[in-house]
């Protein structure tokens, strides 16, 4: 099939919206339409091989279309359905058996690869292999191949073009906090960074009913959305030293739950250097490969824990309808993030997100 694609060929360099050519659908394969799709860190981070991808690529992993067509073999969905797109897994190792795909041992050659399950690329150009599959869907685009264990259907009683950020940003943040770190109704928590993935866990935090909510970051805006959105607290570290303000918040013991989606170190060794004993503090941030932090060991014994977060730790075929019902529900208004791009925006949408002007920019397909 002939469709247009945002491809990139050169580490930290644009997008190039070209005609390229996407095979069909093998037996377990979906092809979808894609109808919008979101632009998330992680593209970001792997546009500039802090994760090394392989060249040129499609990237885009948090696609939202319709089943256009199925292979042999998929029972799962068929022709018409709304779904949403999310990481790939293996579906046999241990993790995976046992319903967390998000801690899947093959998760990394899986999304980060370049290539189908099968070692083959499923876009070219030509006689140019593109590498494709990115989170095994290579969403920026007009049709993405994928398969059941990432193809996840949703209701068509929401505008599909919101959902795609559900199958990645949205979820880590708001996972993080529900499934993750699950705090208890009336406990505290500090979110460093109010971008989409923090402003989620902000909005996640009010539904478990926390009762402090303190949304640390650089940007007034992003701070002013987190008090609307359910942040009783919020703090700019370039107005008030951030710990003290907190402790002078939460009591000189500490608070119980931290998380860091800034990927800032500085910021992730205050988050732990505020847990009270017993506390928990999690890591959702992807940074460059090899990044490291110093811990104090004596201060971890008491009973503190520091712990990674990866898809908000979601059983993805559960966890994204469960957003949806939250956002129909009118508890998870996660739609107030997002500003809409076309395709061929693509340049501008990711300038305009690391800037900070928008929050989760999504990039609508052309028809």
């Amino acid at each position: 099939m002939d469709m247009k694609a945002a491809v990139l060929r050169e580490p930290k360099g644009a997008f190039a919206i070209e005609s390229v050519t996407l095979r069909e659908p093998q037996p377990g394969e979906i092809r979808v339409r894609i109808v919008a799709t979101g632009i998330c860190h992680t593209d970001l981070v792997s546009r500039d091989q802090d994760y090394p991808v392989p060249l040129p690529i499609v990237l885009g992993h948090e696609g939202a279309g319709v089943v256009d067509a199925v292979g042999a073999g998929v029972t799962k969905v068929q022709p018409g359905d709304h779904v949403v797109l999310t990481l790939m897994t293996c579906g046999h190792c241990p993790p995976c058996l046992i319903s967390q795909p998000s801690s899947c041992e093959q998760v990394f050659p899986l999304n980060f690869g370049g290539v189908a399950p099968d070692g083959s690329c499923t876009i070219a150009k030509g006689d140019e292999s593109v590498h494709a599959s990115f989170f095994g869907q290579s969403s920026f685009a007009q049709y993405a191949l994928v398969s059941e264990r990432n193809c996840i259907p949703v209701t068509k009683e929401v505008p599909l073009e919101l959902l795609g950020p559900l199958g990645c940003g949205v979820q880590t943040g708001a996972g993080a906090v529900l499934n993750a770190l699950d705090p208890k109704a009336g406990s505290e928590i500090v979110i460093y960074g109010a971008g989409a993935v923090g402003l989620s866990a902000v909005m996640a935090a009010k539904i478990a009913a926390c009762s402090t909510i303190i949304a640390v970051d650089l940007k007034a805006n992003r701070l002013a959305l987190a008090k609307e959105l359910g942040a009783t607290h919020t703090l700019n570290p370039t107005e008030s030293d951030t710990a003290e303000a907190i402790r002078a918040i939460v009591g000189q013991q500490g608070i119980q739950y931290a998380l860091d989606t800034s990927g800032n170190t500085g910021a992730l060794k205050e988050a732990i250097s505020l847990l009270r004993t017993g506390g928990t503090a999690g890591i959702i941030a992807a940074t460059a490969l090899g990044t490291e932090v110093g811990l104090d060991v004596n201060h971890m014994i008491f009973n503190r824990t520091l712990r990674g977060i990866c898809e908000g730790e979601a059983n993805f075929d559960l966890f994204i309808p469960q957003m949806v019902e939250f956002y129909q529900q009118g508890r998870f208004p996660f739609d107030r993030l997002i500003t809409f791009y076309e395709l061929d925006q693509i340049n501008q949408a990711v300038a305009d997100s690391e800037s900070g002007k928008t929050i989760k920019p999504v990039l609508r397909m052309p028809a």
